[in-house]
């Protein structure tokens, strides 16, 4: 078990270095209260939203947006997604997530600003669904 930890955890971390946008996620995360938040495109409309927390344990969420649109103008964003959530604590938790999130990308620096929504229906080790998960991102955008 602590080798797939340790092999999921790299994993993550890879892949945050790869983002398109890194940062910092404040509020009720899974594994804690403060998370390594990032953002990987894979297509127009089409992204990962990824976090890693620790704290309470170590909580790694993957989650899909299948739905990403400008609001208005192109700095100001909503997008819709879901996916797993995976808590390596006592007692091990795995659930599937929502996401609902509104985020506003400044033009003249590369910070994105963001609130999101997550709802949790948890399956394993005890089956809850959890309707906080609210959380205030911020992120610079690389590459912009």
């Amino acid at each position: 078990m602590k080798k797939l930890f340790v092999l999921l955890v790299f994993i993550g971390l890879a892949n945050f270095a790869s983002a398109q946008e890194i940062g910092a996620r404040f509020g009720d995360a899974v594994g804690g209260n403060v998370a390594i938040d990032g953002i990987i495109s894979i297509g127009e409309f089409s992204r990962i939203h990824a976090d890693v927390s620790f704290g309470n344990g170590v909580g790694v969420e993957a989650l899909w947006d299948f739905l990403y649109r400008p609001i208005g103008g192109e700095a100001f964003d909503w997008y819709v997604g879901a996916g797993p959530s995976i808590l390596f604590d006592d007692p091990f938790g795995f659930g599937l997530s929502g996401e609902v999130g509104i985020e506003y990308h400044f033009n003249e620096v590369p910070i994105a600003l963001g609130f999101d929504w997550r709802p949790t229906f948890w399956l394993v080790e005890n089956t809850d669904f959890y309707a906080g998960g609210f959380g205030f991102n911020a992120r610079f955008v690389l590459g912009q």
